[in-house]
């Protein structure tokens, strides 16, 4: 059903989605897969459908035990009220946020568009959230029944808008103290461009003391070590990104992210007239691939394997999840294909990756004897 359903989804989204504003579609697809799942008889046929269950998928990484290496990246469930129902349609990880520690409204609307012709988008969402106190209630109650179908949950944190730099280590504290006891890890986002000034964080004198209190505040709340890793922009430059992962070994952080969203505009194939239209913000998508790429393959060279890597950014395929594996991430995520391709999109990709795997140990096999 699943892999039939892709080309008939890509119709329906440039046929009649694309017609519709950006933000009440996703809303729309949100609520849509939070009431399915809601209905116990749907559950079992939602997991048929959309999930992969092969056993050459399973992955083990930030200590824990996941069905496969693909995530949702943080963006889709920004107040932790869909971890379940995703889980439903092929994620093995669903990073919540991102979350501040004071609820806020966001940028001012329409603050999401679509560039259909590079399968990206520009959004500048600003943070829209109901703040970590609530967030961290909603995840209580999903804690406190044991899952059926378990998924891994990461939080994403950011510094609340109206809080000033030099307060933003006890902002992400706050956040980190009320969320981490119900996070398998947590993520300090210095990179979403559509904050003022949060990506000035990102330079490693600035930074430090940001980890540094996330760190002690997350696991003195959780009573035990809670992964903790920091999200970076694909418009660092190459030193930078080199600091950032000195500065991750230092501290003993558990991992990176790389990357979120980019400022840049080069090379899109949308009309000029278009990407202008679209306004500032972050773009994310197939544009984003390149760059994504290399900023990985650049912690893996100056990491090894002393951090974590969870790679994102242009990842709509099962070779992309394969060559970002292979270039050393542990972890991959999307969001952008998911928008694009459907529900269907993540059981795809890993049934061909699945697929993939069972070609080369027949391979192998084949040579060995």
């Amino acid at each position: 059903m699943a892999g039939g359903s892709g080309a008939a989804y890509r119709a329906l989204y440039r046929t009649v989605l694309t017609r519709v504003d950006p933000e009440r579609a996703h809303h729309l697809a949100y609520d849509g897969m939070r009431a399915a799942s809601r209905v116990p008889p749907a559950v079992p046929l939602l997991r048929r459908a959309f999930v992969e269950t092969d056993p050459r998928l399973r992955t083990r990484a930030l200590g824990l035990d996941l069905a496969s290496p693909l995530g949702l990246a943080a963006g889709f469930d920004k107040d932790g009220a869909a971890v379940e129902a995703l889980a439903h349609f092929g994620f093995a990880f669903v990073e919540v946020g991102t979350v501040t520690a004071l609820p806020q409204p966001g940028n001012p609307k329409p603050r999401l568009q679509r560039l259909v012709d590079d399968r990206a988008i520009v959004n500048r969402m600003g943070f829209n959230n109901s703040g970590a106190e609530a967030v961290a209630r909603r995840l209580r109650r999903l804690r406190a029944v044991p899952p059926r179908h378990p998924v891994a949950v990461g939080v994403n944190i950011g510094k609340s808008k109206v809080v000033p730099e030099r307060d933003a280590a006890a902002d992400y504290a706050t956040s980190a103290r009320l969320l981490a006891p119900y996070a398998d890890y947590l993520v300090v986002n210095v990179s979403s461009p559509n904050t003022p000034g949060l990506r000035d964080l990102q330079a490693v004198g600035k930074l430090r003391p940001v980890l540094e209190t996330v760190r002690t505040s997350a696991d003195a709340a959780a009573h035990r070590h809670v992964p903790l890793l920091v999200k970076i922009a694909p418009d660092l430059g190459d030193e930078d990104v080199d600091a950032v992962a000195d500065l991750a070994l230092e501290l003993g952080l558990d991992g990176v992210v790389a990357t979120n969203t980019t400022t840049a505009r080069e090379g899109l194939r949308s009309d000029p007239a278009l990407v202008s239209a679209a306004g500032g913000g972050g773009l994310s998508g197939a544009p984003l691939r390149e760059r994504s790429v290399q900023v990985l393959r650049r912690l893996s060279a100056r990491a090894g394997d002393r951090l974590t890597l969870v790679s994102v950014g242009g990842v709509e395929s099962a070779d992309d999840v394969r060559e970002r594996l292979e270039a050393g991430a542990s972890l991959v995520q999307s969001y952008t294909a998911f928008v694009y391709e459907g529900p269907g999109w993540a059981r795809r990709v890993l049934s061909d990756l699945a697929a993939s795997r069972s070609r080369r140990e027949e391979d192998r096999a084949g040579a060995a004897r």
